[in-house]
């Protein structure tokens, strides 16, 4: 038998999981992740398929991405004491957080509506990276290794990041997944004419405060 994990350590344990998860939808609902996109090749192709054969390769981009962060983590972890390296990070956090709050207009441009699976994987990994996907989930990843090294739990700092990747990319999926069917099969891209929520403002203040949260933890 397992030995059971007293209760009062079970929060620690979950929040960072239940960050990682909800970053990933958060990051599934905005359309700068890749959904629009996604849609937007589906109604040129008038096909629902092409909409789930293009999430695919964007999904896997921005796991590269928050991947390649994890990577930091981990070896951050390693070398460098768990307080510096939130202090790191929310230092990162804000100033990118507050770029962005500025330059909210900017994107990576470079690519046309004829793409192959290869470009969106390309695009989305670039997105990705400008708009510091992973550097947003970079506490909750740290939160992952340090909550199971820190409770005996016997998981690997190595396989709790990489199921948090993983676990955050499904999430983000399935939520792209949702809200790019939902509208093409019931709104079609009018809705968005007439419903468009800038999500870059929200974007940056998400940086900011997941940065604050950050340093207030560090502190």
């Amino acid at each position: 038998m397992h030995p059971q994990i007293p209760s009062a350590i079970l929060p620690e344990v979950l929040w960072p999981w239940i960050a990682v998860i909800g970053f990933g939808a958060f990051h599934g609902i905005n359309p700068g992740m890749g959904w629009l996109f996604a849609l937007s090749l589906g109604l040129q192709r008038q096909s629902s398929r092409a909409i789930w054969m293009a999430l695919l390769p964007i999904a896997a981009g921005h796991a590269l991405s928050v991947g390649l962060v994890a990577l930091l983590v981990y070896a951050g972890i390693r070398f460098i004491s768990i307080p510096a390296l939130q202090f790191i990070t929310a230092g990162l956090l804000l100033a990118f957080g507050a770029y962005k709050l500025f330059n909210y207009y900017r994107h990576p441009r470079w690519v046309g509506m004829n793409v192959g699976l290869s470009d969106l994987f390309l695009w989305s990994f670039l997105m990705a990276t400008a708009h510091g996907a992973g550097l947003m989930i970079a506490p909750a990843l740290m939160g992952v290794s340090h909550a199971h090294g820190s409770h005996g739990m016997h998981l690997a700092a190595g396989t709790g990041l990489f199921l948090a990747v993983l676990a955050h990319t499904l999430a983000m999926l399935l939520v792209m997944g949702v809200v790019a069917w939902l509208v093409y099969s019931r709104f079609s891209l009018a809705i968005l004419r007439r419903n468009w929520i800038n999500f870059d403002l929200i974007w940056a203040g998400a940086l900011l405060v997941v940065g604050a949260i950050a340093l207030a933890t560090a502190l």
